[in-house]
């Protein structure tokens, strides 16, 4: 996922969402190797990379037009929902009841858009 900047990013997801930091390698004077993943879920992971030019900077936040691209499973959506809403989330679509499950829509640091799902 393309960031304006690592260290925002990490706090963002290590302290937002709670996912664990499972890299941070130095490369170079300006790139780093950055890796998050949900707590328990090593294998699902996420690769954070800072825009390195200004073609990169505008996809910051928009890296799929607007529509939800990543999906954050919960196996209790009412206490991460909630917990999520207490650290300042910014929910762009409320709880729904959907045949597959429970969902809402959230955006992450930076207006990239997320379904928290509780498949049933």
């Amino acid at each position: 996922m393309v960031v304006a900047d690592y260290d925002e990013a990490i706090q963002f997801y290590t302290g937002k969402l709670n996912f664990v930091l499972l890299e941070d390698t130095v490369l170079s004077e300006t790139k780093r190797w950055v890796v998050v993943a949900p707590k328990g879920s090593p294998e699902c992971c996420l690769l954070l990379a800072k825009a390195a030019n200004e073609e990169q900077k505008t996809r910051i936040g928009n890296q799929t037009g607007g529509r939800v691209f990543l999906f954050l499973e919960t196996d209790d959506f009412h206490r991460d929902y909630n917990n999520m809403l207490e650290k300042g989330i910014f929910f762009t679509r409320d709880p729904k009841v959907e045949p597959y499950g429970t969902v809402a829509v959230f955006k992450d640091l930076y207006g990239n858009l997320w379904d928290l799902v509780e498949f049933w």
